[in-house]
């Protein structure tokens, strides 16, 4: 199904400009057939199916190929590893998959991995990183708030309210044939669905049979055998075996105290940095803001340290103190936020 021109160097909005990175640089690769969707269409009867319809013209109009992505070269990391302390294990398997294609004209591909770890930790913070660092598109969804088993896959046209599932949207609607695909709270599915949310990741997660992967909506077969599968999880039970047999399962801890530290003191210098009113403050935290602060899950971080700065400047002052922060001491551990 793919079709490959030379490589070209792509310049994408949010190319995060780094020292030492480097321009991702791509493929045209076909993931749909046209003749198919146009043989589609044909067979639709002139006044129903209107949103099938509108489906199919929007494949024609927006064309077969997208950018199969991959950094023109071994991307620096060293910022990544900085940022994302508890991740070590995930960023050294990670450089060992992108030295293999490097220098090489082969396409860039992942094994499907599973981030585990408490509610905060971080897991979905990273799968975005990861796409900006390949240079790639993301699509996102949350099974915790699925409403039906079919959003991954599509249900059939038949249905009212039927729509196409989510990689099929993600791969006809975005720029890329290898978006990474986020699969938040996967332990979530649940089983209460008439239809295994889990179901179609039987095939989308294998290689080969992920290369001809049909929609129960538009029923054209589409090429997701590029797409990258991150699936963050907080617990393994209620995981199909075969499914974690597709993957590689990492387990994230919470950083420790200086790994939180480091973490609390990039955050706050990004918040100063990204806001004019951020000027008005010290260049660095107290060390007492920091200790409040690492007791807090990465994730409550941002949110600590926006309400600090606003009682700060409420009270006239430029620099934090550990009261600025909301009720710290409560949130001893990330185990037990609400994800």
């Amino acid at each position: 199904m793919s079709a490959c021109t030379e490589l070209v160097p792509l310049s994408r909005d949010g190319w995060d400009g780094r020292p030492g990175g480097r321009i991702p640089i791509a493929h045209m690769r076909h993931v749909y057939r046209v003749d198919e969707v146009e043989r589609r269409l044909g067979k639709l009867p002139p006044r129903d199916h209107e949103s099938l319809r509108a489906t199919y013209e929007r494949m024609l109009e927006k064309g077969p190929e997208r950018f199969q992505v991959k950094p023109s070269g071994l991307p620096a990391m060293d910022h990544l590893y900085d940022d994302l302390p508890n991740f070590h294990e995930v960023l050294d398997d990670l450089k060992r998959q992108l030295a293999l294609c490097a220098d090489s004209r082969d396409a860039l591909e992942l094994t499907p991995m599973l981030l585990l770890g408490p509610p905060g930790v971080g897991k979905t913070h990273f799968a975005r990183e990861i796409a900006q660092l390949l240079g790639t598109g993301m699509g996102f969804l949350s099974m915790s708030s699925m409403t039906a088993g079919w959003v991954l896959s599509g249900a059939s046209s038949q249905w009212k309210g039927a729509r196409p599932g989510k990689v099929f949207e993600t791969l006809v609607d975005g720029q890329y044939a290898n978006p990474v695909m986020v699969v938040d709270e996967i332990d979530k599915s649940g089983n209460e669905h008439a239809y295994d949310p889990l179901g179609s990741l039987y095939s989308l997660l294998e290689h080969d049979t992920a290369g001809s992967f049909t929609d129960e909506f538009a029923e054209v077969a589409i090429d997701a055998s590029q797409v990258i599968w991150v699936a963050t999880a907080n617990d393994l039970r209620g995981i199909p075996d075969p499914i974690l047999n597709r993957m590689n399962v990492f387990d994230i801890d919470m950083p420790d105290d200086e790994a939180a530290r480091k973490i609390a003191a990039k955050l706050y210098r990004g918040i100063r940095a990204d806001h004019d009113w951020g000027q008005r403050f010290d260049p660095e935290p107290p060390d007492a803001v920091l200790g409040a602060l690492s007791r807090l899950a990465p994730r409550e971080m941002r949110r600590a340290l926006m309400t600090a700065f606003g009682n700060a400047k409420l009270d006239g002052r430029h620099t934090l103190q550990e009261r600025d922060l909301p009720d710290a001491g409560a949130k001893k551990s990330g185990i037990g936020f609400v994800q």
